[in-house]
C-alpha cells in the first residue's frame, strides 16, 4: 500500500492544479511510482463527442507523464463551473463517498506516492442535501490524510494562508507545509509573506514556484518524506 497526501488551496484559481502537477512530476522524474487522484471536478469542458473533459486531471496526467486512464484519475466530473455540491444538485448526481473511498484506495494500492487534489479551498462543499453534508475537510479526515497548502505569493496571502492552516489544525488535520505560487524572489512583500506565514502558524513554506516554472525547486527525497 502506498503513501498519500492531500493538496488543498487557499481559494480558487491560485494555481493548485499547476503546482500539483509539478509535485507529481518531481517524484516521477526521480524514478518514484507517483500517481494522482481527485474526487470531483466541476467546470469541465465538452469534447468533440460531447464527453466531459476533466481539465485539471488531464493537465496533471500529461504534465507529470502518468499515463493513467481518466476513470482512475477522477470519480465525478461536472460541466458547471460551480462548487461540486451545487453541480451535483444541478445534475442529480450526488457524490457517493463509498465510491470515492474505493477509487482512492485502488489508486493508493497502485502507486507508492499518491497525491490527491482537492476542489477549491478547504471549505468547499462536496455534498449538501437531505442525506449528507460533506465538506472537503470531512473527506480529508475520512481518508486520514495530511495536507499541503498551496497559496498565492501576493497581497492578502498571509490572511488566507493562516486562516486555512488554522482551520486544518482545529480539525486536527496535519499540515506538512505551504507552497507559494507566483513567487518573485527578492520581492520585499512576498519574502515577508513567506516569513509571516511561518511565524504565525509554525508551518514551513517548503517551496516557492515562479510563473512558468516547469520544475519544483525542492529535493525529491524531502518531498517524498512528506507522504504518509
Amino acid at each position: 500500500m502506498g503513501k498519500g497526501i492531500f493538496v488543498t488551496g487557499t481559494g480558487t484559481d491560485i494555481g493548485k492544479t499547476y503546482v500539483t502537477a509539478l509535485i507529481v512530476k518531481k517524484l516521477r522524474d526521480a524514478g518514484l511510482k507517483a500517481g494522482y487522484y481527485k474526487a470531483a471536478i466541476s467546470g469541465a469542458e465538452k469534447g468533440a463527442q460531447g464527453e466531459l473533459l476533466p481539465g485539471d486531471a488531464l493537465y496533471v496526467n500529461k504534465t507529470a507523464g502518468i499515463g493513467e486512464t481518466v476513470e482512475n484519475l477522477v470519480s465525478y466530473v461536472y460541466l458547471e463551473a460551480v462548487s461540486p455540491h451545487l453541480a451535483a444538485q444541478l445534475n442529480a448526481q450526488p457524490i457517493d463517498f463509498n465510491r470515492v473511498d474505493e477509487a482512492f484506495h485502488r489508486a493508493l494500492a497502485k502507486y507508492d506516492f499518491l497525491t490527491m487534489e482537492g476542489s477549491g479551498g478547504i471549505i468547499c462543499p462536496l455534498r449538501w442535501d437531505k442525506t449528507q453534508h460533506v465538506i472537503i475537510d470531512d473527506l480529508v479526515k475520512r481518508l486520514g490524510l495530511s495536507t499541503l497548502v498551496i497559496a498565492d505569493a501576493g497581497l492578502g496571502t498571509i490572511n488566507s494562508a493562516v486562516l486555512t492552516i488554522e482551520h486544518l489544525q482545529r480539525r486536527e488535520i496535519p499540515v506538512k507545509g505551504v507552497i507559494l505560487n507566483n513567487f518573485h524572489a527578492g520581492d520585499v512583500m512576498e519574502e515577508d509573506n513567506r516569513r509571516m506565514i511561518e511565524a504565525i502558524t509554525g508551518v514551513p513554506v517548503i517551496a516557492t514556484v515562479r510563473k512558468g516554472d516547469t520544475e519544483l525547486d525542492m529535493d525529491a527525497a524531502e518531498l517524498a518524506a512528506l507522504y504518509e
